[in-house]
């Protein structure tokens, strides 16, 4: 979290920590020109355990057994378990420059395939394994996995289908996603710093779109990922490489335990989000 999302959990029991795999098999078929920006500040989107707009991230537990290539979890001394984190393949040429967005990164049978087995839009994984793309050609220290960004992809919004919409093809949710207002009832107290621009919201800010991003972060920080000269965070290549920045730049080397760990605190403080988050993505990296 960056000072605003926490929802004042305060309890840091049982929190679950990462482990980096680099096996990807992702295959790319164009390039992207995207800018650099590296802090975010989101708010979850859950009732009950830990959020704002709906009450997502338990059921996550679920999912198949881990797989022979997927290593049993680790744990630091707080409990937190280790993800499996999937890391896509480079190409000549990624991160030189050019207009075209993050979506026409990955390779549309991996897509297909990826998203197929684990039910996840085509849309919203094409903009996490381009934002992880971009972000290993640029920045291969972090180690960034596509399968982290969809793991907070889902605790977030359900990959932008949360409010009952879905991520369009030119990549923006619609209806637009915005959470609650958070005025300091059982959630953070952030006064308006956008005019209801972003959020729609006079008195008090709300996070928004489907990687839950508040407005004055946004403002400072949004990054463009889908090449269309314009940063706005219903767009979930947008966001996608904003979150993707910001990990990077909070944690660190993702492919350690410890690096992933403090880039999840980063994005959102907290046990309950750390281990939904921890669980999604190893269970994604399972099915890519």
């Amino acid at each position: 979290m960056t000072r605003g999302r926490m929802r004042g959990r305060g309890r840091r029991r049982g929190r679950r920590s990462v482990r980096t795999h680099r096996g990807g098999r992702l295959a790319l078929v164009g390039a992207a020109g995207v800018g650099v920006l590296g802090l975010a500040v989101l708010v979850v989107s859950v009732l009950g355990a830990f959020g704002v707009l709906s009450g997502i991230g338990a059921e996550a537990a679920g999912g198949a057994s881990r797989s022979a290539d997927v290593p049993a979890p680790s744990a630091d001394a707080d409990g937190r378990m280790a993800v499996d984190q999937k890391e896509p393949g480079a190409t000549a040429g990624l991160g030189a420059g050019g207009a075209e967005g993050i979506a026409g990164l990955a390779e549309q049978a991996w897509v297909a395939r990826v998203g197929g087995r684990t039910g996840i839009p085509e849309r919203a994984l094409r903009a996490y394994a381009g934002a992880a793309l971009r972000l290993q050609a640029e920045r291969p220290a972090c180690g960034l996995g596509w399968n982290t960004l969809a793991g907070i992809g889902y605790v977030e919004s359900r990959h932008g289908t949360l409010t009952g919409g879905a991520i369009d093809a030119d990549g923006v949710a619609r209806p637009a996603i915005v959470g609650v207002a958070l005025d300091g009832d059982g959630v953070a107290d952030i006064a308006d710093t956008d005019g209801g621009a972003l959020d729609g919201d006079t008195e008090h800010d709300r996070a928004v779109g489907p990687m839950q991003f508040i407005p004055a972060t946004w403002r400072t920080h949004g990054v463009d990922g889908s090449g269309d000269g314009a940063a706005d965070p219903q767009n979930v290549d947008d966001a996608a490489l904003t979150a993707a920045e910001y990990l990077c730049d909070v944690g660190g080397d993702l492919s350690d335990a410890a690096g992933w760990i403090r880039a999840i605190d980063g994005y959102n403080r907290g046990v309950d989000y750390n281990n939904a988050v921890a669980i999604a993505a190893n269970r994604y990296a399972r099915a890519g």
